[in-house]
């Protein structure tokens, strides 16, 4: 099997879940129409919607050195020099769940911005509609261009105004494994939460090192967010990891809730744990003030 098509921790956690009911779901056109993706599976008709009411938002075109990479960003209308929050996304493309938390993170304040970084492969991901077609698009994605990415994406925010000096960032799924990545490539960053993010990968010629491999070259405190039934990320594996960090005196802290499945932060999924979501948002608020990246 090719390096792009093995199943990774957060493919697996995404696809071996607890049966649903279909009540309470959007029909797959009205899931399409409403900016979702059906790769995700169903859609819940009662995903958490953020107005702009106060902010600016919308499309960004990030320059790179070899062209422009699509984007989506909010901010709060008529602030100056707000700090600067990236948003790693899941694998399935800028869909309406990732531009609403963009939304949410510029309510409190932050000139949010989430980068489209699978943009090359000139492919729309969020009109595929099945994971396996996902996975050798996602997977083939190398580090180096990932973090090239999001570096140019700060460059963009700070050229818009944005204060770079207070730095963050944030990811959900592939987003998770994202942000200990970009947190072990960045002196920038001063902070990142990561909601389930992967922690062991399966051998990648263009992912040099997992995050677990990563964990003496850590260079911001970053807040780990895991839910205990989650059937690709094993809490032996988030507790391994943890012991890195701290044998390389890193700063990082865990929580891991109880029963909730990967993803549960996704509010627009069957996985969505309401609670944890909401603990785990607050929690992240809490770390990024501690650590300067919000007020």
């Amino acid at each position: 099997m090719r390096a792009e098509s093995l199943p990774t921790p957060d493919i697996i956690g995404l696809t071996r879940v607890a049966p649903f009911s279909r009540r309470g779901f959007m029909t797959a056109t009205a899931a399409v129409t409403a900016g979702y993706t059906l790769a995700a599976g169903p859609v819940r008709a009662d995903a958490i919607k953020t107005d702009t009411g106060g902010l600016t938002a919308g499309d960004a075109m990030i320059e790179l050195a070899d062209g422009e990479m699509p984007g989506y960003f909010a901010r709060p209308a008529g602030v100056t020099n707000p700090p600067v929050v990236l948003v790693a996304m899941e694998i399935f493309g800028l869909h309406e769940y990732i531009k609403d938390v963009t939304r949410r993170l510029a309510k409190l304040g932050a000139f949010a911005v989430a980068p489209d970084y699978y943009f090359r492969k000139g492919v729309d991901l969020t009109k595929i509609t099945e994971i396996p077609q996902l996975m050798p698009i996602v997977n083939s994605k190398p580090d180096a261009e990932l973090l090239s990415d999001l570096d140019s994406t700060v460059a963009w925010a700070k050229s818009q105004g944005g204060d770079a000096s207070k730095l963050g960032i944030i990811g959900f799924c592939r987003g998770g494994r994202t942000v200990w990545e970009y947190a072990a490539h960045s002196g920038a960053l001063k902070a990142g939460a990561a909601f389930y993010g992967s922690l062991l990968d399966p051998p990648n010629p263009v992912w040099p090192k997992s995050p677990t491999q990563l964990a003496g070259e850590m260079k911001a405190p970053v807040l780990g967010l895991y839910g205990e039934a989650d059937t690709g990320i094993s809490v032996a594996s988030v507790e391994a990891f943890k012991a890195a960090l701290a044998a390389n005196k890193k700063t990082a802290e865990f929580k891991i809730y109880p029963g909730a499945p990967h993803g549960f932060h996704a509010d627009y999924r069957p996985s969505y744990r309401a609670e944890a979501a909401a603990d785990a948002w607050s929690q992240m608020q809490a770390w990024f003030r501690k650590y300067g990246v919000l007020s």
